[in-house]
């Protein structure tokens, strides 16, 4: 699930698909979600805009996306990495009921699920956390307190038409590296380890079986499909498999996808278990895009029936269009209330111009986490520049491109075609209802991108750690083509890298350049560290970066390192104590950067940082460097792709 406005527009054909299919089959339907259901952006934080108050009784954060979850009857979730953005206390205000003067708001109408999360070890979830295996609806907290909403649980037992069905939830064991989990114990403590990782789900699901249940679905948020295919091999008495976090759409070929979407496989796929039993799995896209419907039979013995499977009824269903005229049911009325008053709240702030482009800028996850974009070249060059208005020497600047959220432009599909290659990607569309003109970007556009809005920190590094910085972020299996948060995208330096060699090893050359392109610093050459590795560069990055988020190797603390917006209240501390980042013994405030043309994010932020460099270079002349395909990129250059050369000690005009 993403911030934006793309999931409001979706949401009420996603309700109405799904209201239909739940009349063709009432008391045989089961409605489940694999987590990240709210995400810091414009959709979450118009939540807590007092014109909400109608939809949601006490207006906060996060509480439209629940708001629409209940109204649509979801009945359990496992819990994300996206629901620990804020840390474990905004979770819990979120899922949790509220009562005040004005209204009551109802909290989570299904429980949260999580075997291999200690969420008790954490205060602020402590008196939401119940039994496991317990049949819903859940009664009492761990200490017997009434419980009607915002449940946590590593498992529940849901009734289907008299069938005891076992749902079980997982977390990727790598949370503690892309949220903030306070107090929250992860497990395993090696989060590669998915022997271990397995068999702590599996005690959640010998629980169940314990009970006589014979028929258990895990929910499983692990970010990346591949993981919950090796987990589904290792465990044993699970049916099925609902995957998150990774977007990946499964399809059958009866299913009608999205203009330029693909699928990577068939919906479901068929595995088995350590036992050899038969098992499903399943995954669709984000914010409602998609809707995932599965129709199985079991046996007798609780075991799936893999002819049972018809692809004309089981697959996705698009919430476009044409899926809204295909749909057999209106959307739930609540749903639309809902969705509407989060839109007008939002609409406001798409009439906010930060500046123009004349092209499309690719923002989407299979493209920034895979190579180097112009959206998320302009995002590194908006911190590189800003934090150069404080420090005049900072060289160089990196983004995790998990951050980066969203695209800003069109994608459509010409009539009368149906290839992905004959896809359009366009500038930013007008938006008749804010005001908002034809290839203009807004406020809302800088929200989409960078929901999280993380501020900007400045870290004297050496060449070395630089070095190993970047190795790291190119580190992983399957960079360039599997996905991953860690992904960079740079500024102030170019880089080659062989994906092919062993992790660590893989920079073939590695340079500091200058604002026109011409290399002011060799780094790496033929793949050695030349020079003194112990040279002084000063980086631009986020503080989540800083702080060890995506592993990062940064240093904790950091000496010399100075948080643009200040050191208190960050939601990833090195310490969540005593957030000293640069140990210098005392809590720093902001450096005082001077207000720009816009307020809607504070100085030395991510948000304010990219709208006032837009701003600056682009408000009247539009951006117009197109993407590029990724054999052709300058910046970050995959020697692997067809094509590819090393050029990063070429003269190139351009950084």
């Amino acid at each position: 699930m993403d911030g934006a406005v793309g999931a409001l527009n979706n949401v009420e054909t996603f309700s109405a698909l799904l209201d239909g299919f739940r009349a063709q089959m009432p008391r045989r339907t089961l409605v489940l979600s694999s987590g990240d259901n709210f995400i810091p952006g414009p959709r979450f934080y118009a939540a807590a805009d007092a014109d909400a108050l109608g939809v949601l009784g006490v207006p906060g954060i996060g509480r439209g996306d629940i708001a629409l979850l209940n109204a649509m009857g979801f009945q359990a979730s496992a819990l994300g990495n996206h629901e620990f953005d804020l840390g474990p206390g905004a979770l819990a205000s979120i899922i949790a009921p509220e009562q005040d003067e004005d209204g009551s708001y109802a909290g989570a109408a299904f429980p949260y699920l999580s075997a291999n999360l200690r969420l008790a070890d954490d205060q602020n979830l402590l008196p939401l956390v119940t039994a496991d295996a317990q049949r819903a609806p859940l009664a009492a907290n761990s200490e017997g307190v009434p419980l009607a909403a915002g449940s946590l649980a590593r498992s529940v037992i849901l009734e289907v038409d008299g069938e005891q069905f076992g749902i079980v939830g997982a977390t990727t064991p790598h949370l503690a590296w892309i949220a903030g989990v306070g107090d929250v114990t992860v497990e395993p403590a090696d989060g590669f380890d998915l022997d271990a990782l397995a068999a702590i789900i599996q005690d959640a699901v010998d629980e169940l079986a314990a009970q006589g249940v014979d028929k258990i679905i895990l929910l499983a948020h692990m970010q990346q499909i591949e993981i919950e295919l090796q987990l589904a091999g290792r465990l044993r008495h699970v049916d099925i498999i609902v995957a998150g976090g990774s977007n990946t759409i499964l399809a059958d070929d009866t299913d009608r996808l999205r203009p330029g979407d693909r699928a990577v496989g068939t919906y479901p796929l068929r595995v088995s278990s350590a036992s050899g039993e038969p098992m499903l799995l399943v995954n669709t896209d984000a914010d409602y895009r998609y809707l995932g419907r599965l129709i199985v039979r079991f046996d007798g013995r609780g075991l799936i029936d893999w002819e049972s499977i018809d692809p004309e009824v089981s697959g996705v269903y698009a919430t476009d269009d044409e899926g809204r005229a295909a749909a057999t049911a209106a959307p739930i009325e609540a749903v639309s209330r809902i969705a509407e008053a989060l839109r007008s709240v939002i609409r406001d702030r798409d009439g906010e111009v930060v500046a123009r482009s004349g092209v499309y800028l690719a923002g989407r996850r299979g493209d920034v986490r895979t190579q180097e974009t112009n959206l998320g070249n302009l995002v590194a060059d908006a911190f590189l520049w800003t934090a150069r208005q404080f420090d005049p020497r900072v060289a160089v600047a990196l983004k995790n491109s998990g951050g980066v959220r969203d695209h800003i432009g069109r994608i459509s599909q010409p009539p009368g075609t149906t290839r992905s290659d004959q896809v359009v990607y366009s500038p930013p569309a007008a938006n008749p209802a804010s005001g908002k003109r034809d290839g203009e970007i807004t406020r809302f556009d800088i929200e989409s991108v960078l929901r999280f809005n993380n501020p900007l920190v400045i870290v004297p590094i050496s060449a070395q750690l630089l070095v190993d910085l970047m190795e790291h972020a190119i580190g992983f299996d399957g960079v360039g083509a599997v996905p991953d948060g860690r992904f960079p995208q740079i500024a102030g330096m170019r880089f080659s890298f062989d994906p092919t060699r062993p992790s660590g090893e893989r920079i073939e050359s590695l340079a500091i350049v200058d604002d026109d392109g011409q290399v002011a610093d060799a780094v790496v050459e033929e793949g050695v560290l030349v020079g003194d590795p112990n040279r002084l560069i000063r980086m631009a990055v986020l503080n989540f970066t800083a702080n060890g988020g995506d592993g990062y190797p940064f240093p904790q603390p950091a000496f010399g390192r100075i948080d643009l917006a200040g050191e208190e209240g960050q939601y990833n501390p090195p310490s969540p104590e005593f957030p000293d980042t640069n140990g210098n013994g005392v809590i720093d405030g902001p450096v005082g950067l001077a207000r720009g043309l816009f307020d809607f994010a504070a100085p030395g932020t991510e948000q304010d940082a990219l709208a006032e460099y837009l701003a600056h270079y682009f408000s009247e002349t539009p951006f117009d460097i197109a993407e590029t395909p990724a054999a052709e990129d300058r910046r970050i250059q995959n020697l692997a792709l067809p094509g590819a050369r090393d050029t990063v000690y070429e003269s190139s005009g351009s950084p």
